[in-house]
């Protein structure tokens, strides 16, 4: 039985910093998930060859001067996706914006295994969707960080998110565009996941067999997990109610 490709209808946006190693092969094995005629990377302040290997491999590339971190890296890319957009429409002329597929700049040849993470924003049974890896890559950390991210989560919206801060997620543009702002750095996962499910979107995890880099345990590893205890922590306490009263009430009226 042939399989059926569908109309181009995806956006993929990568958001990098010094992936020279893997982001020719992340990009190219994007390229061919089905329904997929946009990659962008954001070149998030690298020091090496990633906005240039990443172009030479197809992608559309925008460049951040400075390293802005991760969240930033996505407003980037998806505006990019909005203004490349720019006149598209559908069969009766009313304007069509791509699905908005992130993934991380180190999956390499494993990107190609993210169009589960697409099917259900497609056929309309998700506004989001994030993977589950079903190979986990045994990390250095102590898992503090997904603990507070899981528990966080479950306590704002009642939801059990098996990955809790797994960055390859599928969204509709709608949806995107509802969880603006978004929080800080790497807690952009787990606000993006409190947000939408506050405001009624569908939220589903999908299983792929997807790896990224594992992280480890040398003092950028630790510096790096430092980062996402703090901006996990503060996505979480922006969205507690006591907080969140106190911030509206500051609000001009």
């Amino acid at each position: 039985m042939t399989e059926v490709v569908p109309s181009p209808d995806t956006a993929v946006i990568i958001s990098a910093r010094d992936e020279g190693e893997r982001i020719a092969a992340t990009v190219t094995a994007a390229r061919e998930l089905p329904g997929v005629d946009l990659v962008v990377v954001v070149d998030d302040g690298s020091a090496d060859q990633t906005g240039r290997l990443a172009r030479a491999a197809g992608a559309t590339v925008v460049r951040h001067s400075r390293n802005r971190g991760k969240a930033a890296a996505m407003e980037t890319g998806a505006e990019a996706v909005r203004l490349l957009e720019e006149g598209r429409s559908d069969p009766e002329g009313r304007p069509s914006h791509r699905h908005l597929l992130f993934l991380d700049g180190d999956l390499a040849e494993t990107a190609l295994a993210a169009a589960p993470l697409i099917t259900p924003v497609r056929t309309g049974e998700a506004d989001m969707t994030i993977a589950i890896f079903a190979n986990r890559v045994k990390l250095g950390g102590h898992g503090i960080v997904v603990k507070l991210a899981k528990e966080g989560i479950k306590r704002a919206t009642g939801w059990d998110a098996t990955q809790p801060l797994n960055g390859q997620r599928c969204l509709t543009r709608s949806a995107f565009e509802a969880a603006r702002p978004l929080a800080h750095g790497f807690g952009v996962e787990t606000g993006l996941t409190i947000d939408l499910l506050r405001r009624g979107f569908r939220v589903v995890e999908v299983e792929v067999e997807m790896a990224h880099r594992a992280t480890g345990t040398d003092w950028r590893s630790q510096l790096h997990r430092a980062k996402q205890l703090r901006d996990v922590s503060r996505a979480l306490a922006s969205r507690e109610p006591t907080v969140t009263k106190a911030l509206d009430s500051l609000k001009p009226k």
